[in-house]
């Protein structure tokens, strides 16, 4: 068998950053799908957040040297990759790899689990998923209590998605919560693809509403969350996002290296 041809990538801060948009993501799913459905590969989308996150915490750090993927999010790390020479177009965001994916798993057969958020939630995102595409397979869902589970509760859980067997497990438990969730228990997962899900389940249901295509189009929809989520969203861009533009200057003039 042939060795698999690797994505293009940037190292940002210490954390390999695959330069893919959601064409590439989607194939790349698809392929592990049909050809490598005895492993559990992980896959992350995230952007500033994400390797912010990892800068400051070595844990998460070694975690993402792990994943199988890495996919480019926001519009500072489409920034970035186009300093670094690549021609990355308007980039879509976690919310639209999910409904994409269901897209073409409607089609193709591919089967869906959830895992995360709150339960009213996880009903109305596999409402509005089975409207929009009404041959979706959705074999399960599951929402975890807001605490440290018990080791009977964590086992309950997995053996329930491992009974399901999906093909993609989507995890939304929060950066980093979610990649360390995946990290740990890949090993024991009967799922060919595990990825970190964010707030798409509360985007794609309804739950939580998206700025104008238009904004997203632009890079800006950071500004409708700030708007409708000041208190979860205004440490990223007052805090993460001045010193994420500083560090990458850095790295980019050579001034600083990074743990690579």
């Amino acid at each position: 068998m042939e060795k698999e041809e690797q994505p293009p990538s940037i190292q940002v801060l210490g954390t390999k950053v695959h330069v893919v948009e959601i064409p590439e993501v989607l194939a790349q799913m698809e392929r592990w799908i049909k050809d490598e459905h005895d492993t559990c590969h992980h896959v992350v989308n995230s952007g500033m957040h994400g390797v912010m996150a990892a800068h400051r915490d070595p844990k998460l750090r070694q975690i993402f040297k792990s994943v199988d993927l890495f996919a480019l999010d926001g519009i500072l790390m489409v920034l970035v990759a186009r300093l670094r020479g690549f021609k990355v177009r308007k980039k879509y965001t976690g919310p639209d790899i999910l409904w994409e994916f269901a897209r073409s798993a409607s089609e193709n057969g591919y089967t869906n689990y959830f895992y995360g958020d709150e339960e009213p939630v996880l009903q109305r995102l596999e409402e509005r998923l089975k409207s929009e595409f009404p041959n979706l397979k959705i074999v399960g869902h599951r929402s975890p209590p807001f605490r440290q589970l018990t080791a009977e509760e964590d086992a309950d859980d997995v053996a329930a998605i491992n009974q399901a067997s999906p093909d993609v497990l989507w995890v939304g438990l929060g950066m980093p919560k979610q990649e360390e969730w995946i990290f740990e228990h890949r090993g024991q997962l009967k799922a060919t693809v595990a990825m970190g899900a964010g707030a798409a389940f509360k985007f794609v249901s309804g739950d939580a509403s998206r700025g104008p295509s238009w904004l997203r189009n632009m890079g800006f929809e950071w500004v409708w969350r700030l708007m409708g989520q000041p208190k979860r969203i205004w440490s990223r861009v007052f805090i993460d996002a001045p010193q994420f533009v500083g560090l990458v200057a850095l790295e980019l003039t050579g001034l600083r290296k990074f743990d690579r």
